[in-house]
């Protein structure tokens, strides 16, 4: 890890972004919708019902394969339901491609890389995001 910046947004949304090994194209449409379409930003009365595309927000985009740490058993997390890194990595970015091109800027992460990932989270907002 070094001290470069990768990827930075200003207003929008930081998705850290898992592939499962059974994950297709049909996931990856899903959650691009979810991505650019979920409404959880707030409207001038204050309630959840703006999209980031609405706000005219971004998306920081993180892959984090380790979502998939399975720790029902043991005291070491199991990756068995984890792509593998060449699926993971096509599938990553065909997320950020079907984003952007639903007119979203997105940066992102460095697929594989130790990151620092810094967070100002302005609300009391956490999703989790899962195709199945």
């Amino acid at each position: 890890m070094d001290d470069r910046i990768i990827g930075e947004i200003e207003t929008g949304l930081l998705a850290l972004i898992g592939v499962g090994k059974d994950d297709t194209l049909k996931e990856v449409d899903f959650v691009a919708d979810k991505i650019v379409n979920l409404r959880i930003f707030e409207d001038q009365s204050g309630k959840m019902n703006l999209s980031v595309l609405d706000i005219g927000g971004q998306v920081l985009a993180v892959p984090q394969f380790t979502l998939y740490g399975d720790v029902k058993k043991g005291r070491r997390p199991n990756f068995t339901e984890a792509a593998l890194p060449e699926l993971g990595k096509s599938l990553f970015d065909e997320i950020i491609r079907k984003i952007t091109e639903r007119g979203i800027k997105v940066n992102t992460g460095e697929f594989g890389a130790k990151m620092l990932v810094e967070i100002s989270n302005d609300g009391p907002c956490t999703i989790i995001i899962d195709s199945e």
